[in-house]
């Protein structure tokens, strides 16, 4: 019998994550294939794990894109498991209307998340201030920093906070471009091998459906995790960030994260990725 490989999976306690990955992390999706694979758990801050796995302390690992640069020569990105769309893109709030950012202070959530990546984009005067994004409200809300840059949950509720919305990144990014909003995907260490590799994308993409079939069985597990207790928020989060591209990112996500780095390493901030930028598809042996 072929001894279970354990990996190492990161991956966020945000909603549309703890969905997208109940099935995997509970053994529900082994059905006898070789290689035989099981998991050890790390659930963080995605800007935590993006640093994670630069350090290689991670086999798998969700990911922002713009991470994805710094990381290319040694992980490839899974087609599956990602959150990418229209409309998902994250949002600089304000306590009182702005005319500008120019020289304020706006708090992010982690220098290499896709959020400040677009936030460099459109607005490269600003001053940019790094903290744990569920911090990012409250500090805005008190006036420690002129504006901030929120992700995940944070936009349904940034009113509830006496905040407003100053500007839509992922609207931003649409309009410019024309593109999906590539957030975040799932990225494996590409020295585990095509075997390895093949079979991850596929479990990743079984703990999916079974998300998708049996939904009430993932609520105690994104409950238990997740930053926001109101169910309402939770499910709102879960039904904009999982979508058809989770499944697999499709040809016109391969062009939206193309675009995304390509802007990102004509700033300098890395060398040019290596195409393709996915892993090919393939069945597990």
């Amino acid at each position: 019998m072929t001894a279970v490989r354990r990996l190492r999976l990161g991956y966020s306690p945000c909603p549309n994550d703890t969905f997208i990955f109940y099935a995997l992390a509970h053994g529900l999706t082994r059905d006898g294939l070789e290689p035989e694979l099981a998991y050890d758990i790390v659930l963080d801050d995605v800007e935590a794990l993006n640093r994670s796995a630069d350090g290689g302390e991670l086999d798998v690992a969700k990911v922002s894109y713009h991470a994805y640069g710094y990381l290319a020569d040694r992980y490839v990105m899974l087609r599956s498991g990602g959150a990418l769309g229209r409309g998902v893109g994250p949002l600089i709030v304000t306590r009182e209307p702005l005319d500008d950012l120019g020289g304020r202070r706006i708090a992010i959530p982690g220098g290499r998340t896709t959020a400040n990546l677009l936030l460099r984009l459109s607005q490269p005067q600003a001053e940019l201030v790094e903290m744990r994004y569920d911090r990012i409200m409250p500090a805005v809300a008190a006036g420690e920093v002129d504006a901030g840059l929120i992700i995940h949950e944070s936009r349904f509720t940034y009113a509830d906070h006496g905040l407003t919305c100053f500007l839509d990144l992922g609207t931003w990014w649409e309009e410019t471009t024309g593109l999906l909003v590539p957030l975040g995907g799932i990225v494996a260490r590409r020295d585990l091998g095509d075997a390895v590799l093949a079979r991850v994308q596929a479990e990743l993409r079984a703990s999916l459906a079974y998300a998708w079939q049996a939904p009430t069985a993932t609520r105690d597990y994104v409950r238990c995790h997740a930053q926001e207790m109101d169910a309402s928020v939770r499910q709102r989060h879960i039904e904009l960030y999982v979508n058809r591209h989770s499944m697999d990112v499709g040809e016109e996500g391969e062009q939206a994260a193309v675009a995304l780095l390509s802007r990102a390493s004509e700033l300098g901030l890395f060398a040019p990725a290596p195409e393709p930028f996915f892993l090919p598809e393939s069945t597990p042996a």
